[in-house]
């Protein structure tokens, strides 16, 4: 059957860090951390609900009829008669689809920057040629959106609950109506795992996963993930740390609920990981340090936030920043913490962490 609506279940959120919680955090906490959720909008797909459909992992695409349908990973089944075209998705989905061969034209989430040019989460996508639902957290354009005539909306989930990142809160329940939903989880699991449901979805929706671009990608992937155990194991005494920058604070993150933290220790990687105590006010994603104390833990590599929403360290001008070992030895690299989950897009960031252990001079 063909489900031409969503069910909507909204949650309360707090809107101050003090009430933040694993599953409720702050617009603040989200865009620092790098893993939070959608301030608590749970959206559900249309279909099916059965444990005889199948598990998270059973993506299946379409039929000898022409229909379409895809188990995401809140259990919830979307059934179409045709395979989407019109796709509207969370750019960084949209920008992984891109690099599996499949056009998503109608986007939502940080596609362009302030002088009109890519995100660093759009990708290889030309951002001139899509529609942009909304460009910034809280901002979706209904009325476009259902004059766009959307067959799937498809977005990560940073929670348990499964709500869909970026949807806005106020108007989740008039989008959960005008299209079904997909969610790929991108909570408490290594990165491995949302890759390969993001390739099952694309080979689902017509992706030539055979393609020598794409058997290339993983192969590269594996490679680079092989070198980064090789340098753990080598240099273990390396000590990493994963940042992000803000005006009045810098954040710490744990490895907790990260998908390329959890992989990245899964492999060895000796990580900075504060106390559960001084993550509390974020439901344990991470800590807020003053910049006064931002040398509170010693650290041979700062991994900082890559994304438009953070401070970039080029524009840091605090005098305890400079003053760091790391930052001063240069060995700060870029961190994604919403990763575009294409082989493609991962290399690189296997790749450079496995390069800065290799290097890295011992300063703390």
């Amino acid at each position: 059957m063909e489900c031409s609506y969503g069910r909507s279940a909204l949650s309360e959120s707090s809107h101050t860090m003090s009430n933040a919680r694993a599953t409720h955090l702050t617009r603040r906490g989200i865009l620092a951390a790098g893993g939070a959720l959608s301030l608590g909008t749970v959206l559900t797909a249309c279909g099916d609900d059965d444990a005889n459909s199948g598990g998270p992992g059973d993506g299946t695409g379409a039929a000898k009829s022409g229909s379409w349908s895809f188990k995401d990973d809140r259990g919830k089944t979307v059934h179409l008669d045709h395979v989407p075209t019109k796709i509207v998705a969370f750019v960084g989905v949209a920008a992984a689809l891109y690099d599996y061969g499949i056009e998503v034209k109608g986007v939502f989430g940080p596609t362009k920057t302030k002088d009109g040019k890519a995100d660093v989460q759009a990708g290889d996508m030309d951002v001139s040629k899509l529609t942009i639902f909304g460009n910034r957290f809280d901002q979706f354009n209904i009325e476009q959106y259902a004059a766009f005539q959307p067959d799937v909306l498809i977005s990560t989930t940073f929670d348990s609950a499964g709500s869909l990142w970026y949807i806005p809160v106020a108007s989740a329940d008039k989008i959960a109506k005008l299209a079904p939903s997909v969610a790929i989880s991108v909570y408490d699991r290594q990165l491995t795992a949302p890759l390969q449901r993001m390739w099952e979805l694309a080979e689902s929706l017509g992706g030539d996963m055979s393609a020598a671009k794409a058997v290339d990608a993983k192969k590269r992937f594996e490679a680079a993930s092989e070198r980064l155990r090789k340098a753990v194991k080598a240099r273990p005494e390396i000590k990493v740390m994963a940042g992000s920058a803000a005006d009045a604070v810098f954040y710490v993150s744990g490895t907790n609920f990260s998908i390329d933290l959890e992989y990245f220790k899964a492999l060895g990687v000796n990580f900075v990981e504060p106390p559960e105590k001084a993550k509390e006010k974020s439901g344990g994603w991470f800590e807020e340090l003053s910049w006064e104390n931002v040398d509170k833990y010693p650290a041979d590599i700062i991994m900082m936030d890559d994304r438009s929403s953070a401070i970039q360290p080029a524009n840091i001008t605090e005098a305890t920043w400079k003053k760091l070992p790391a930052v001063q030895a240069g060995q700060v690299i870029p961190r994604s913490p919403e990763p575009i989950l294409s082989y493609d897009k991962c290399v690189p960031l296997v790749e450079s962490l496995a390069k800065a252990i290799e290097t890295a001079k011992k300063v703390s």
